[in-house]
């Protein structure tokens, strides 16, 4: 996610009988308006929610809490679910899946609390932090101007990254794709930026970029899958859940870059509820689960050790 938020522009598509959501990098922080369409013609397989029954609630994390988030039972959560993997909406159109949820449930049961999330624009989420919701958590992006607002506990970074054929058999160089079949989402920071490497390319005297930019980014994916694209360019999220939705018939190219930490935000100023939160990210750090549900959403490569209070950002 980059600091200017990942998921004003999305797109949501059914593909086969399963829901394969994918958000794109945009350049607001309110979110848009999403469609369903249907996908292209590479495999998939249906990702359901990670089990979090198994985690227990936590007595002395628990006592951490003020009655201002105990008093009703519930751990109200605040989500704009239309940024596959974190947050979307399963295949009933209701239900809030992806990592981000899956990890609000086991915050909610390390807490003792009933976890209620509630689906709203995301540019109302963190003004309503503290009245009507306890906790938001929509792949926030810390920055200087929202920690005026919140306090943020971080738990996840997203960039962006590269997706090939497995094998790489086109021998795709992430550091020279002059010459090449660019797929990307259109509206995009990623197709700005490689709109940016493409004239460069020109002027360096190399061969063109052709770029294939699609308003689906399912339609990207295939693109790649299907062999009429070299390499597509999207979140890092978006390439490990594609990854894990093609049963390993992409792979990723590289690393991620430009990476920025996510954060569940918090009321500004509620030092209980923030400890308790920090605390209870950490516990599922430590223990495994956290780890576990990144790998089932294929996005283990944004993978913290360590869930900070308020962290840094430039």
């Amino acid at each position: 996610m980059q600091s200017t938020k990942l998921k004003s522009i999305m797109a949501i598509a059914l593909s086969s009988a399963m829901l394969f959501a994918t958000a794109a990098c945009g350049t607001s922080d309110k979110a848009s308006d999403s469609g369903s369409d249907k996908g292209g013609s590479s495999k998939s397989v249906t990702i359901t929610s990670y089990d979090v029954s198994s985690v227990k609630k936590d007595d002395a994390i628990a006592a951490l809490l003020p009655e201002s988030v105990t008093k009703d039972g519930k751990l109200t959560i605040g989500t704009n679910p239309s940024y596959a993997p974190a947050e979307f909406l399963d295949a009933d159109g209701k239900t809030q899946i992806g990592y981000d949820m899956d990890l609000a449930h086991a915050l909610g049961n390390i807490f003792g609390l009933e976890t209620e999330i509630v689906s709203s624009n995301f540019d109302t989420i963190i003004p309503a932090i503290g009245t009507k919701y306890d906790l938001g958590i929509a792949a926030f992006t810390i920055t200087k101007e929202r920690m005026q607002s919140v306090d943020f506990v971080s738990y996840f970074t997203a960039g962006m990254g590269y997706a090939v054929a497995k094998g790489n058999p086109k021998n795709v160089n992430p550091d020279d794709l002059c010459g090449l079949n660019v797929a990307v989402e259109t509206g995009t920071v990623e197709e700005d930026a490689i709109n940016k490497t493409a004239k460069q390319c020109k002027a360096d005297g190399k061969k063109d970029i052709t770029i294939q930019s699609s308003k689906q980014q399912t339609d990207a994916t295939t693109a790649v899958v299907t062999g009429k694209a070299d390499v597509f360019f999207a979140d890092s999220p978006v390439v490990g859940y594609a990854i894990a939705q093609t049963e390993g018939q992409l792979e990723q190219l590289g690393k991620d870059f430009d990476s920025v930490p996510n954060a569940i935000a918090i009321k500004k100023g509620d030092s209980q509820t923030t400890e308790a939160v920090q605390k209870a990210m950490q516990k599922l750090m430590d223990d495994g689960t956290y780890t576990k549900i990144l790998q089932h959403w294929g996005v283990e490569s944004g993978a913290l050790d360590k869930a900070e209070i308020n962290p840094a950002v430039e």
